[in-house]
This record gives C-alpha cells, structure tokens and sequence, in this order.
C-alpha cells in the first residue's frame, strides 16, 4: 500500500518564508516592548503622521502636476496641523478661562450642581456635601496640597507623554516626506519595510474604524440627551456642546470618554440627582456597548473575527492595563495582516 503524501512534501518551506516568519515575530517582540517602555503615544503618532502625510500626497498626485505635489502637500498639512493646535488651544481657553467665562460657567453649574443634590439627596447624602462651591473648592485645594508629590508626578508624566507624542508626529512626517526609493534588495531592509507599511496600513483601518464608533457615540448620546430625556421633561444644560464634546472625546480612546462621561454626569446632576444616576447608568450601558461595537467595526473593516478582537482587547488589558486596551485593535490588525500575507490562515 502506497502511504499517504506528506504535506510537508508538497508545500516545502522556503528560506524566504522562515525570514518572513521570523522578521514578524521580531516586530511582535518590538511592538511589546513598546508597551512595557511605554512608548505607545510615541508610536501611534509617528504611524498617524506617516500615514496622514502619504494620504495628503495621493489625493494631490491625483489632480496636480508632479512637480507641485511636494510643496502642496507641505502647505496643505501645516494648514492642517496648524488648525488643529489652534482649535485645542481655543477648547481650552473657553473652557477654562475667566475672560472667556467658561470657568465661571463651570463654577456656577457646580454650584447649581450643590444645591440641587442638597434639596434633593437624602439626609445622610446632603450632610457630607460641601455647603457651596467655595467650600468645595477649599477641599480640592487642600486635597492638592496633601498630595503634591502625586500631582506633581501626573504633571510630569503628561509633559513626557506631549514630548512623546510631539516627537513620534514629526519622525512620521519626516520618514513620509523622505524622498522615494527603488524596493530594497537587501533581505533585512525589505522584511522591515514590509512590517512597517503593514502595521500602518492596520493602523489606517483601525482610526477609519474609530471614526465610525466616535459618530454612532455622538448619535446615542444624542438621543438620549436630545430625545429621551425632554420627553421625560428634563433638560439637562448645555446638551448640544455635550454632543459635540462627545464626539471629538470618543476619538481618544479611554481617557475621552471619562471626559465625555464626567461632563455629561455634572451636567445631569444640576437637573436631579435621578437624573445624573439614570445618566450613569446610561453611560455605563453605551461604554460596555462599546466593546462589542469596537470589535464589530474594526472586524468589518480588517475582517478580523469579533472574539479574536475581544480576546487581544482583554490579554492586553490585563498585561498593560489602558495603554494594552488602546494597542490591541491596531496590534490584532496588523497580526492579521501579516498571517494572512504569509498564507499562514
């Protein structure tokens, strides 16, 4: 009897494909360790303004004549950048300027807030509330003072996390503008180029997916501030500008949406205390929605199956805590993409 083929036999293993397997388990080890360096701001933004920068000079390749494109796409994206930083510096001035009055507004929605939930809570709730927003600012101001060091640590570690992401931006740029070059012929340069146009590739699809979550957050979050909530008969203050902040918050993963949530909370709170539960409790309903919307969008959009996604969002959770849950959609995409390019699934 003749014995079965050997499917070793039939599909040998070329020196090609060992380099190719090990080149992308050297880039998963790198990708890790950029976790535990945590350099994930640094790598995120030197990916988005590669990508951003090779996007811009497509879309200008395809209407102008060769020769501009390079000075085009310079204008296009410092006008870009430069609205941008203009726009964040502009939220935050009329957020927290005096001579805007948005920190006025804030104070008197917080002190509206107080004498709401004191009217309102019960007894034993209304005894331990500050007894005005000046009160309340005294035990944040003494909070700050007994934990100085603390704080001082948080500022340190967000003026890293801006040097990082600023740096990383303009190392993206610089390698998007660098002059084109014929493919490489050496093994080792086109493995790396290889591994890197897959990660940004992975990258595009998983911020066009985030697109898509940040508006299907905005729309919920508008119905039930818009919608549900007048006609139960509460208006909760400043709902539109909740909306919009909303939206732009689910861009940043995490650390947006405890903004969104916090100010859609204070907000609901200088309604009624009921109002800023259900409001919790709505939000808590969306965020946990959010997983399995997460996972739905980005494995549409790089096929990638929903509990894989799941699964990578909670290793990496669990090994690296926010910095993991932001990583695991691009990682999971580019591992894909590079499984699948090897023919390995």
């Amino acid at each position: 009897m003749t014995p079965p083929p050997n499917p070793a036999e039939d599909t040998p293993v070329t020196r090609a494909d060992v380099y190719h397997f090990r080149s992308v388990a050297i880039c998963a080890m790198a990708l890790l360790l950029t976790l535990h360096l945590h350099l994930l701001p640094a790598l995120f933004a030197g990916i988005g303004g590669f990508v951003l920068y090779r996007s811009v000079r497509e879309r200008v390749r395809a209407h102008l004549d060769s020769s501009r494109v390079p000075w085009i796409t310079y204008m296009l994206l410092a006008i870009v950048l430069a609205a941008l930083g203009f726009a964040l510096f502009e939220a935050f001035e009329l957020l927290l300027s005096a001579s805007s009055g948005g920190l006025s507004k804030l104070l008197r929605l917080l002190a509206d807030t107080l004498d709401q939930m004191r009217t309102t809570a019960p007894q034993w709730l209304a005894e331990k509330l500050p007894d005005s927003a000046a009160a309340l600012q005294e035990a944040v101001s003494g909070w700050l003072r007994s934990h100085a060091a603390q704080v001082q640590q948080w500022g340190r570690d967000a003026l890293r996390v801006l040097l990082y992401l600023l740096l990383g931006l303009a190392t993206g740029l610089l390698a998007g503008a660098a002059a084109p070059r014929p493919p490489a012929t050496a093994p080792l340069l086109r493995l790396a180029q290889n591994r890197l146009l897959h990660l940004a590739l992975a990258f595009r699809d998983i911020v066009a997916a985030q697109l898509r979550i940040a508006l299907v957050n905005m729309l919920l979050t508008a119905l039930y501030l818009l919608v549900i909530l007048p006609l139960l008969g509460y208006h909760v203050p400043m709902a539109t500008t909740l909306v919009a902040f909303t939206f732009f918050a689910s861009l940043l993963p995490i650390v947006g949406n405890l903004l969104s949530n916090a100010a859609i909370v204070l907000a609901a709170l200088t309604v009624s205390p009921w109002v800023g539960g259900l409001s919790l409790a709505f939000l808590v309903v969306v965020h946990k929605l959010e997983y399995f919307l997460n996972a739905h969008f980005v494995g549409g959009r790089t096929k990638i199956p929903t509990y894989a996604l799941l699964a990578s969002m909670l290793v990496l959770e669990a090994g690296f805590g926010a910095a993991g849950l932001v990583a695991a959609p691009v990682y999971c995409a580019w591992l894909t993409r590079e499984l699948r390019g090897g023919h390995w699934i």
